[in-house]
């Protein structure tokens, strides 16, 4: 039984095999491979695209999709080992992943982190406790990884500029009002170093380095597939010469769980935002968003609304990946 809770976990090869039969999916093939099946999906936190895409997904592949929110319209579950359950937690993970894997036949999770101690919330327990109790497949739907968007992001690539081995691909930070979860971040980095692109990440200084585990996996997965990454605090450097330009805002790690003290730093670097001024810099450059964004924000409307935004198209994918998905790990 394999999971898929990190791009890291799988091979180019067997994400291209995803990749390829996504595609199919977007081109109009059909599958009832979940005919009889269901899936359960776990939301502890607000979704659009993730949780329609899911249930729509299932549904068109012959499957039903349970919707549950621990909290909600479900039991609080509580995720520590050896735990003396006297708080808010009704239930623990070892019950829940083994009950639910009595009744359905995936499992899918979407649970961010706490932004209180990062040191804690890296080892990303929801998803991994899950996925040590359950006995059914279990899919990542966002943690402090988004490997569902990786894949979207990537199709939508591929259908772009084609092979994208040694394109430049510029991952930049943008400035929100709020700090971010890194998980999209996170996942930039693992998917365009993956396939072999030549990946800058553009950051405001040292504090919006990502956490090392992806920065250190991003130089190897570089070196393995012949592309290469590199980080810079240069605005004109990172875009000059840009096949894709993928943007996201997230919080600075050192200040984690304390973005008070951030915020002043932060909102020193508004003019990170993408703009056409700095579009122009690229190679005709493409440019997307995971959504949701902040218009005028992140970026601005005449790049949102421009030929070469594909966060729409990207969007979209998301629906194709996680069908190519859910049909890899049912078999």
């Amino acid at each position: 039984m394999k999971n898929f809770i990190s791009t890291a976990e799988w091979s180019q090869s067997e994400l291209q095999m995803i990749l390829d039969h996504a595609n199919q999916f977007k081109q109009g093939a059909s599958s009832d491979c979940l005919n009889g099946k269901s899936v359960a999906l776990l939301f502890f936190n607000p979704s659009l695209r993730t949780r329609t895409s899911f249930e729509l997904g299932a549904w068109q592949m012959g499957g039903h999709a349970v919707v549950l929110e621990p909290g909600k319209n479900a039991w609080p579950i509580e995720f520590e080992a050896g735990t003396i359950m006297d708080g808010n937690a009704e239930e623990h993970v070892a019950e829940v992943a083994q009950v639910l894997s009595r009744y359905v036949d995936m499992i899918c999770i979407r649970a961010f982190p706490k932004f209180e101690n990062w040191q804690e919330d890296r080892l990303d327990k929801a998803i991994h406790s899950f996925a040590k109790y359950a006995s059914v497949p279990v899919i990542n739907m966002e943690t402090i990884t988004h490997p569902c968007q990786e894949l979207a992001n990537m199709q939508a690539i591929q259908s772009l500029i084609g092979k994208p081995q040694n394109k430049k691909y510029l991952l930049t930070w943008t400035y929100h009002p709020k700090p971010l979860n890194t998980a999209v971040a996170n996942s930039s980095l693992l998917i365009s170093t993956k396939f072999g692109m030549d990946v800058t990440l553009l950051c405001p200084n040292a504090d919006y380095h990502l956490d090392p585990r992806y920065m250190e996996a991003a130089s190897k997965q570089a070196q393995e597939n012949g592309g290469s990454f590199n980080v810079t605090y240069d605005i004109e450097e990172a875009y000059s010469g840009a096949d894709i330009v993928y943007a996201k805002s997230w919080g600075a790690l050192p200040y984690f769980g304390n973005w008070q003290a951030e915020k002043t730093i932060r909102d020193q670097y508004k003019h990170f935002i993408v703009d056409e001024k700095k579009m122009a810099l690229t190679n005709n450059g493409q440019f997307s968003h995971c959504l949701p964004l902040r218009r005028n924000i992140k970026a601005t409307d005449g790049v949102l609304d421009s030929d070469y935004c594909f966060a729409i198209d990207e969007a979209e994918n998301r629906l194709h990946v996680q069908k190519a998905i859910m049909a890899k790990l049912i078999g």
